[in-house]
């Protein structure tokens, strides 16, 4: 996972590299937990992605990106506003965007992200300054299924309805 997960704090996913990484974390997974063998027919098969899923109770590496941008997300956003990343994160280059399809920049995957959780629409900035609202804030993401009453921040925000091709 580590040399996978190398600098994925600051990756801009797109859905095709999603796809590939789950492809690959389950390739991985039925290496390591090898065929199941059929008690019918006495034969040996692969494993199905939901036996896999049972298997594995750790979390998608997916959600373990996404989680990890969240975290270095609210570490720059506290940061003083000289900093250079700061400035990067937070500001808006000069110019125009290129005719072609708009590719998705990293601030719109952590909008993604806050969506996921209900939490989409709100200005990421401000809520990061509390640690542990924040903290609760990326457990969320980590986990889906965690209540939305995970802290603080999770009560106060409103979930924003959204189309589902915005995000294809």
């Amino acid at each position: 996972m580590p040399v996978v997960l190398y600098g994925c704090e600051t990756w801009s996913l797109t859905l095709r590299e999603k796809l590939r990484l789950r492809v690959f974390e389950n390739r991985v997974l039925r290496r390591i937990f090898g065929p199941k063998r059929d008690e019918v027919k006495g034969e040996y098969r692969k494993l199905h992605n939901e036996e896999l899923n049972d298997l594995y109770s750790s979390p998608k590496i997916v959600r373990v990106i996404k989680s990890r941008r969240m975290r270095w997300e609210g570490h720059v956003a506290r940061m003083e506003e000289g900093r250079g990343i700061y400035r990067v994160l937070v500001g808006k280059p000069e110019g125009k965007r290129p005719l072609e399809r708009h590719r998705h920049r990293w601030e719109d995957n952590i909008k993604m992200d806050l969506q996921e959780v209900g939490c989409g629409g709100m200005d990421w900035i401000e809520p990061a300054q509390d640690r542990d609202s924040w903290r609760a804030l990326v457990s969320a993401v980590m986990n889906i299924h965690v209540s939305l009453n995970a802290g603080n921040l999770m009560t106060s925000c409103k979930p924003v309805s959204f189309s589902r091709t915005l995000l294809h």
